[in-house]
């Protein structure tokens, strides 16, 4: 069960929080761990609508970092945990952490104890984490994961610049154009028609489009939503229709390429480090299959994976499926021939995020003015649909 807790530390300070527990008993005893007494607990009755809270990318890079630094001075895992858990004040990752010491406690491994916690660590993480258990290279492998989060965490941002601009005008012409086609519209519409003017098509269509906002408002608001709820639905019950929404994202023009190719970036730098690590490359495209989060890019890993395990090699493999750009293939293919292919995916990896940046900083550009062309354009067909008839009038009272 999930309780909120009220307790107070060792120093004195009230503390509030939410940890899993059998009863409250086990809950006080699970606080005596983390040095806090407990003084009220209750039952959360209910769990987020949309499941558990997870935990930010910040909080994740600054946990690798700080217990890199703790387990490469030396200082017992469990004590650096111990150490993290107090100063983390996250509430829902420091209980993450405190369970985290209690199975460690209890005999499990690091990686053993989060692969409970697979809400917040990774398939890859934890697969990292056991590669550097079993090579002593625990410190080497959290610079890795640091590395790649915070890699991550820049892939994010540059995705929130490229979407976030044309969200932003897109929102913006939509309401002003419900706003001019349901009060401004209708007003000059009396205006036009009264003065026995015949209309051109395009003040025609204006007037059909504002009457059909005018009395049906409500549906134009309903529709994209039910549409989304029952798409939503179909792709959950379907998986025929996720594969062909997945195969129609990376055929969409300007932003297909670059969400491929983000897609391939984010695999080829899992695959690198994962590789990196000493784990067998099967394991690691096996793991990276579900980190892609498109199935027709799982689907060719997958027959990467298979071609490979039959014997093939690692650069014919790719090349069959036709995913990757042949530099990349000669990339692995010297790699591969020279005994090289860890240092090889790096420079993989190295392309493609320099590859992804260069794309959405050009496609930045681009949408742009293609957004402020778009608008210039509808705003344009409707003051000219309006303005049109009474132009006409004013130049035949002028003649």
């Amino acid at each position: 069960m999930l309780f909120d807790y009220k307790a107070v530390s060792a120093e004195g300070r009230m503390i509030y929080g939410r940890l899993d527990a059998i009863n409250l008993v086990d809950l006080e005893m699970r606080l005596k761990r983390m040095e806090l007494d407990l003084v009220t607990g209750s039952v959360v009755e209910h769990r987020a609508l949309f499941g558990g809270r997870s935990i930010p990318r910040p909080e994740l890079i600054n946990f690798c970092f700080h217990l890199e630094q703790l387990t490469r001075a030396g200082v017992p895992i469990l004590d650096g945990l111990t150490d993290l858990r107090d100063s983390i004040e996250h509430p829902r990752f420091r209980e993450v952490i405190a369970v985290l010491i209690e199975n460690i406690e209890g005999g499990q491994t690091l990686s053993q104890a989060m692969d409970t916690h697979q809400d917040v660590f990774s398939q890859v993480f934890v697969n990292l984490v056991r590669a550097g258990e079993s090579s002593g290279q625990l410190p080497e492998v959290l610079v890795g994961l640091t590395e790649s989060l915070k890699w991550e965490d820049e892939l994010a941002s540059h995705t929130k610049k490229l979407l976030m601009y044309p969200a932003f005008v897109a929102s913006i012409v939509l309401a002003a154009t419900f706003f001019l086609m349901i009060y401004m519209v209708p007003q000059l519409k009396l205006f036009i028609k009264n003065m026995g003017q015949t209309l051109p098509a395009q003040t025609k269509l204006l007037f059909f489009i504002s009457d059909l906002l005018v009395n049906f408002w409500y549906l134009f608001l309903l529709t994209p939503i039910v549409a989304f709820l029952i798409g939503q639905f179909i792709l959950r019950t379907d998986p025929r229709a996720r594969l062909r929404l997945d195969g129609i994202k990376l055929r969409l023009p300007v932003v297909g390429p670059i969400l491929k190719k983000i897609i391939l970036s984010r695999f080829a730098n899992t695959f690198a480090m994962l590789y990196a690590s000493g784990i067998p490359i099967l394991e690691s495209i096996r793991t990276t299959q579900d980190i892609v989060g498109n199935r027709v890019v799982k689907q060719a890993l997958q027959r990467v994976e298979h071609s490979i395990r039959e014997g093939r090699n690692v650069a014919g493999a790719f090349h069959d499926v036709g995913l990757f750009p042949p530099l990349v293939v000669r990339m692995l293919r010297v790699g591969e021939n020279t005994g090289g292919l860890d240092k090889a995916l790096l420079n993989v990896s190295y392309f493609y995020t320099r590859d992804v940046k260069e794309s959405v900083s050009k496609a930045q550009t681009m949408i742009e003015p293609m957004l402020t062309l778009f608008m210039g354009a509808l705003l344009g067909w409707i003051m000219l649909s309006v303005i049109g008839p009474i132009y006409d009038v004013i130049s035949k009272i002028k003649t």
